[in-house]
């Protein structure tokens, strides 16, 4: 008989603990995981696949270590006058968050966020020993500069997670509660901006409160407006005291060559890719807009992907929605759901598949 997982000598702490996962399945609509679902534009694809092709050619040498000059090309595309010294990037952003977790936090060391966030936040933290502590949010998931600040001074993490806006909630995070946080920790800060491209535009981006505070970091993906999901591409903006800081910890080559290659093209791209952004934000308001009418509370979203409260039956929803060919989230979130704003098409379907099913109560 093959041991099961509870007969190997696991870590104590990892006992008890199950891996991330959304539902996968094959249907027609899949709105659950946040994926940006416009395909990449052809004349990006090609130039992408000439990148790929020409990488192909040395893929028997170990690609840069450094990725110089995909750092370059972040470095350009965030602007705020940051240098490459300041960029750095993994195999999503989850790599570039655990590459933080690892050398900031760590066995006898602690992380903090706000519930509800982000998920891969406590399992990465426990992933490396540290111990998650879970602070709260106010009415509508909302998160005050006083409250925030007055937590993690209470808390004294070494690492803080702040999710702007948040997922899964799309809880826009005002700049000020950025700022009041830093104030109150000792430790990193994170400002996890994964759907930053997705807020208004003339909102001001963590980015600008880089110079001259050294523990702050800023992450970003090219999973979502770039919709670059499936070639896992994370990166970040910091002091080059910290990029230094993750060197200690990343695995050799990190980066493969290929995957410099085909993100260095996207970045190229980068107007092209972007433009998509805001049909969806398009779609998104469209999805608030008819949840309301329909009898749901849709939260407000800085995101790619609405939260709904009012849902009588979530887990009976869902199944009703896949039953139509929709695939949307259970986020655990009691009488409420999460939908990710697709096409115009993906999105007729899932409100038409909710209509059929009932309104909200």
């Amino acid at each position: 008989m093959s041991p099961r997982l509870e007969d190997l000598p696991l870590r104590e702490d990892l006992r008890g603990m199950t891996p991330y996962g959304a539902p996968q399945a094959a249907l027609p609509v899949a709105l659950n995981v946040n994926e940006n679902t416009h395909p990449v534009p052809g004349e990006v694809a090609d130039d992408i696949l000439d990148s790929i092709a020409r990488a192909l050619r040395d893929v028997n040498r170990y690609p840069d270590r450094e990725f110089t000059t995909l750092r370059e090309g972040f470095a350009d595309y965030l602007g705020h006058g940051l240098a490459r010294d300041q960029i750095w990037a993994g195999n999503g952003s989850n790599e570039v968050l655990q590459h933080v977790l690892q050398a900031f936090a760590g066995p006898g060391r602690t992380a903090m966020g706000f519930s509800p966030t982000y998920s891969m936040y406590p399992l990465l933290t426990r992933g490396v020993g540290a111990t998650w502590l879970a602070g709260d949010r106010g009415h509508d998931y909302v998160l005050t500069p006083d409250s925030a600040a007055a937590q993690v001074a209470d808390a004294d993490p070494d690492v803080v997670f702040l999710c702007a806006p948040n997922n899964p909630t799309g809880t826009p995070l005002p700049i000020e509660v950025i700022e009041a946080v830093y104030a109150a920790s000792r430790g990193i800060v994170v400002v996890d901006e994964a759907y930053a491209e997705f807020a208004p535009r003339d909102e001001r981006s963590a980015l600008t409160l880089l110079p001259g505070r050294e523990r702050l970091v800023v992450s970003r993906t090219m999973s979502k407006a770039f919709a670059f999901a499936g070639a896992r591409v994370g990166y970040l903006a910091a002091d080059p005291a910290i990029v230094d800081a993750l060197r200690l910890v990343r695995l050799p080559y990190h980066l493969s060559a290929l995957t410099q290659a085909a993100a260095t093209a996207a970045l190229r791209h980068a107007s092209t890719m972007l433009a998509m952004v805001d049909d969806i934000v398009a779609q998104r308001d469209r999805i608030s807009a008819t949840l309301s009418a329909l009898g749901f509370q849709p939260f407000e979203s800085w995101t790619n992907f609405v939260l709904f409260s009012g849902v009588d039956d979530p887990a009976a929803t869902w199944q009703g929605l896949c039953d139509r060919g929709v695939l949307i989230r259970d986020v655990g979130i009691p009488h409420s759901l999460r939908v990710t704003a697709g096409t115009e098409e993906e999105t007729t379907a899932f409100l038409d598949a909710l209509a059929s099913i009932g309104s909200g109560s």
